[in-house]
């Protein structure tokens, strides 16, 4: 006799249920981060070198072209094609949380030097506007941008404990918000050049003491151009943020995804040149050197819109939205950064090389608030020892920057040699050898980079010292705490109450998640084990996302009804299917909705599932213990046994897929 359960508890897997993005609103999300440090890298730059900062800032910005082409190899590779995981599938766990210490560096630095900046652009539009309405502003801009950078921090700790991510379509608004003001800045930009006449910056380099560092004492180096122009190279580095952004957000891109990936780095890189190169060279040939490097030092783009050519009233309002445009920008760039982080850090976590202290879940949002708060006072109080020192944070940020491009792209050189794994794309220039493409442009990237790198360790002292002590401490911390869980498993979430780790929601019946299937077509997938999900790759390969919800069921089987309560819980094998589950999605870029039941005889419940769901097709693996045509047996028995309790039964297809075959069977 089969019983007829009533499902006591119906668990959604909510961070499953991704919604996949447009290749517009990725690019949106990457320029949030990269497309802010047009706001401060000209004029860090040109407090290092001079007046020829605007060519290496235009350098740095086709060099991001080839930095995207590789991150968008590593992605055809890996889903999560993150710094972490290149480094740790190439080089292994000792130098993979080297990588994501130096990697964490740049984040906790990206709030500081992105909060500062929007502090400084808001006190230059305050020393213009506050004359006007007779009120002597005298607070010294450092001072100011201190302030307001600790308030924003503050304002997004607390945001990201509440658990508040980021939002493609707030990124997206703002870019288009800011692409308008960038238009109409350019624009009038290129008018003030056509009535004054365009002068090409000089290539004349002229390194300041501070900007030497340990330079300074190897004089007969100065002499060989080369180091000269790597030099200015490295300072101008900092403008090439936001790559790794590119990696996280490729998870959540439609299908097809590596083309969608392919469309939004060249999004990215486009915008990076017109917007950040172009601007800067405009402002270069504009602004009076002597403003350049004192009145606009720190607010470079503000102060080309108050040196264009026109009535002082207009120019003061397109300063006011640039100033409000790129505050938004650099603002989001501090919510960026303390997302990025705890998501870096929730990963690591998932190898077991942070200790469970860390990974404690905050009791009213959820949240892994430790984490958050280490990255959020580590901020705040790099802020208050900057001073507001824009140029100070600038170098910083560049040691972050730099290393952690270096380990990824020497690891993606590596896996070229180690692994001959498919890839949907590779970064041109390469040569065939017998099992293997030999990446001759990686490396000349890689060479840039690692010289690059080196010459950036002698000349910005301050940032060396501070960048090598944080990665030091960080990969210490990770050390300790591997070995403190080394018996652990490997997921993040393992401990007293795995159902909240995984973002379980209970519910009380499946009835109450059908309002969230909306859309017109509806398949129901069955899975049991991670090793056989044939069945749901055919299934995502072929589906069209905008008009099928895909639901993925597990039916796990309880040893009676009387389990059927409050005692069944998620375990390990259950968190390994639905994190497969999960990956294969995120790679074909298909939202699916993992749902979990506990039944005693796992065909009814397919059955039960299916008819609630009205599912037009239910599509299942094959088993090797029963075989296909059992299995559709089975399900035929359970659906007849739904006709006869006087359940109104939508007719669909079931089948079984296998390697190469299929076996479909018409339930009605």
């Amino acid at each position: 006799m089969v019983l007829n359960p009533k499902f006591k508890q119906v668990f959604i897997l909510s961070t499953a249920m991704l919604t996949f993005i447009s290749f517009w609103k990725a690019a949106a999300v990457v320029l949030c981060d990269m497309g802010s440090s047009a706001f401060y890298a000209g004029g860090i730059a040109m407090n290092a070198f001079g007046p020829a900062f605007p060519w290496y800032i235009l350098a740095v910005m086709i060099f991001s072209g080839l930095m995207l082409m590789v991150y968008v190899e590593s992605c055809a590779m890996f889903v999560r094609g993150g710094v972490y995981k290149v480094v740790n599938e190439a080089m292994g766990h000792s130098m993979a949380k080297i990588s994501v210490s130096a990697l964490i560096f740049d984040y906790v630095v990206t709030g500081p030097v992105s909060s500062v900046a929007a502090g400084l652009y808001v006190s230059s539009l305050l020393y213009s506007l506050m004359p006007l309405l007779h009120i002597n502003w005298h607070v010294p801009p450092n001072l100011f941008a201190v302030f307001f950078a600790v308030a924003v921090t503050a304002y997004f700790w607390r945001e990201n404990i509440k658990g508040v991510e980021e939002s493609t379509d707030k990124n997206f608004k703002i870019m288009m918000f800011v692409t308008a003001v960038g238009a109409v800045l350019i624009l009038w930009s290129l008018y003030t050049v056509y009535v004054r006449g365009f002068k090409l910056p000089p290539l004349t380099l002229k390194f300041t003491p501070e900007s030497l560092g340990w330079m300074a004492n190897f004089p007969y180096l100065q002499t060989i151009g080369l180091v000269g122009i790597f030099m200015a190279f490295g300072h101008s580095i900092l403008a090439l943020s936001g790559l790794e952004t590119l990696a996280q957000v490729y998870r959540e891109i439609e299908d097809p995804k590596i083309k969608n990936l392919k469309k939004a780095a060249l999004t990215v890189f486009l915008f990076s040149i017109i917007f950040t190169g172009g601007l800067t060279f405009l402002a270069s040939s504009i602004i009076p050197p002597d403003l350049i490097g004192g009145k606009y030092l720190d607010n470079l783009l503000s102060g080309l819109a108050l040196e264009l050519q026109g009535p002082y009233w207009a120019r003061l309002i397109l300063q006011s939205f640039v100033v409000v445009s790129g505050s938004l920008m650099l603002v989001g760039a501090v919510n960026t950064a303390l997302v990025g982080s705890n998501g870096v850090l929730n990963r690591v976590a998932e190898d077991g090389i942070l200790h469970d202290w860390f990974r404690h879940l905050h009791t009213k949002y959820g949240t892994t608030y430790r984490m958050i708060n280490m990255v959020a006072i580590t901020q705040i109080g790099v802020i208050i020892l900057s001073r507001g020192n824009i140029y100070l944070l600038g170098e910083a940020y560049a040691f972050g920057v730099l290393w952690s491009l270096v380990f990824k792209t020497i690891s993606m050189i590596i896996l070229r040699f180690r692994e001959d794994l498919p890839r949907e794309w590779m970064f041109p220039l390469n040569i065939r050898m017998e099992k293997a493409y030999f990446p001759v442009g990686m490396i000349l990237v890689c060479l840039i980079l690692i010289t690059a790198s080196v010459v950036n360790l002698f000349t910005k002292r301050i940032a060396t010292i501070s960048g090598i002590s944080f990665t030091l401490v960080f990969f210490a911390i990770f050390q300790i705490s591997e070995k403190m869980n080394r018996k652990k498993a490997m997921f993040y979430a393992q401990n007293e109450n795995p159902e909240e780790k995984l973002n379980l929601r209970r519910a009380t019946d499946i009835v109450t998640v059908i309002p969230e299937l909306d859309k017109p077509r509806k398949i129901l997938v069955p899975v049991r084990n991670p090793n056989n999900l044939l069945h749901l790759l055919s299934v995502l390969e072929t589906a069209d996302d905008t008009t099928t919800d895909i639901v993925v069921l597990l039916a796990k089987i309880s040893k009676g009804v009387e389990s059927l309560g409050e005692s069944d819980t998620i375990m390990i094998e259950d968190q390994e299917l639905f994190r497969s589950v999960v990956l294969m999605a995120e790679k074909y870029g298909k939202t699916v909705k993992p749902l979990l039941v506990f039944s005693n005889d796992p065909f009814y419940s397919i059955a039960q599932v299916a008819q609630a769901a009205g599912a037009d097709e239910i599509v299942m693996g094959v088993s090797g213990s029963t075989g296909a045509e059992v299995q559709l047996e089975r399900l035929a028995m359970a659906w007849g046994m739904l006709k006869k309790a006087d359940v109104p039964a939508k007719p669909l297809l079931a089948r079984v897929v296998w390697e190469g075959r299929q076996m479909t069977y018409q339930l009605s």
